[in-house]
C-alpha cells in the first residue's frame, strides 16, 4: 500500500516536471506536482488509503528536510544579511496575504461542514 502511494507522489512530481519544462518554465516541477495532487484530492474529496499511508510515513522524516536549509543559512549568512530588507519585505507581504486568505478558507470550510451536518440530520 505504501509503495502505491509513493508511486502516485513520484508520478505527480514527474508530470509536474514535464509540465514545467514544456509549458510553464517559471514554476518548479515539484510545485506543479503539488498543485496536481491538490486538484486530485479536491476531485476525490478524500485521501485514499495508499496515499495516506505513504504521506504519514514521509511525515516521520520531515525534520530531516530542514537540515540542508539550516546548513545553507549558516554558510551564506553574509549574503542573507545583505538582502535582509528584501527578505523582511517578502515575509511581511506574504503574511499579509496568507493570514486573511487562510481565515477566509477556514470560514468557507466551516460553513461547508455545517451544511453537511445539517443535511445529514434532515
Amino acid at each position: 500500500m505504501v509503495l502505491r502511494g509513493l508511486t502516485w507522489l513520484v508520478m505527480l512530481q514527474i508530470v509536474g516536471s514535464l509540465i514545467s519544462e514544456l509549458v510553464i518554465p517559471v514554476l518548479p516541477g515539484s510545485v506543479i506536482g503539488l498543485l496536481l495532487l491538490f486538484a486530485y484530492l479536491m476531485l476525490c474529496g478524500e485521501v485514499s488509503e495508499p496515499l495516506g499511508q505513504a504521506t504519514s510515513t514521509l511525515l516521520q522524516y520531515l525534520p530531516l528536510l530542514f537540515v540542508v536549509p539550516a546548513a545553507g543559512i549558516m554558510v551564506a549568512s553574509d549574503e542573507l544579511l545583505a538582502d535582509l530588507p528584501a527578505i523582511l519585505a517578502a515575509l511581511c507581504l506574504s503574511l499579509l496575504v496568507t493570514v486573511p486568505l487562510c481565515g477566509w478558507m477556514m470560514q468557507r470550510l466551516a460553513r461547508r461542514v455545517e451544511q453537511r451536518v445539517e443535511g445529514g440530520h434532515e
